[in-house]
């Protein structure tokens, strides 16, 4: 095994355990009437806050993932879908899903509020690839250190108002969203992060990590 993918490995391991923490405590929203396959719209049960949605939005796939920011294999995942994406942005639909592991990611479930914060001033995906692109920085940092990190963070993807910003981050639609979008995992059994699924089928480590192969998964799903 190599020593790349040993360290996958041993990421994904440790997220198991964590999302199965999450799982065993369960979460109280029903999201059972919701069709978790397809971009979800927004309603009150989600905070009024839709999917996140990258490409087409209608595309001839779906490429959903169930990140958490603090992730580092979401980390190492991060380039392979940024560029996939950006390539089939016009028959692809990518949508985006929080699942913060807050057991072993302590930073993470902050960093889903501003990246959801962000987006309530149009600059999610700014702020999604900030998070991603600098997560060695803010993941260790204090409660108030994180806050400043988030606002540079901000402020770079565009983000003009930045006292709305860090009063979204804590608001009850941008909480609602992220119990909405653990309330999804939950109902598929999303059991670690990155949890990645092409048109509804999971798709694995070997596969994400290899730009290659995920191309041709991609490719395939949308001739179908």
């Amino acid at each position: 095994m190599s020593k790349k993918a040993w360290i996958i490995f041993v990421v994904a391991c440790a997220g198991i355990l964590a999302a199965l923490v999450f799982l065993s405590r369960g979460g109280q929203m029903d999201v059972s009437g919701v069709d978790e396959a397809k971009a979800v719209a927004a309603s009150e049960q989600n905070g009024n806050i839709a999917d996140h949605v990258f490409g087409a939005t209608s595309g001839k796939a779906i490429l959903i993932e169930y990140g958490d920011f603090q992730c580092p294999a979401c980390a190492s995942a991060y380039p392979n879908i940024k560029e996939l994406t950006e390539e089939f942005k016009d028959d692809l639909t990518f949508v985006f899903r929080n699942l913060p592991l807050t057991s072993i990611h302590p930073n993470a479930r902050a960093a889903a509020s501003a990246a959801e914060a962000a987006g309530l001033q149009d600059a999610y995906w700014k702020m999604h690839d900030q998070l991603y692109q600098n997560q060695t920085s803010w993941s260790s940092a204090s409660t108030e250190q994180r806050l400043s990190y988030f606002e540079t963070y901000a402020k770079s993807a565009g983000v003009k108002d930045i006292q709305k910003f860090k009063t979204d981050m804590n608001s009850k639609g941008v909480s609602d969203k992220i119990n909405f979008d653990l309330a999804l995992a939950k109902k598929i059994g999303a059991s670690a992060t990155p949890a990645i699924y092409l048109d509804g089928k999971k798709i694995e480590s070997d596969v994400w990590s290899d730009k290659a192969k995920f191309k041709t998964q991609i490719e395939d799903a949308i001739k179908k």
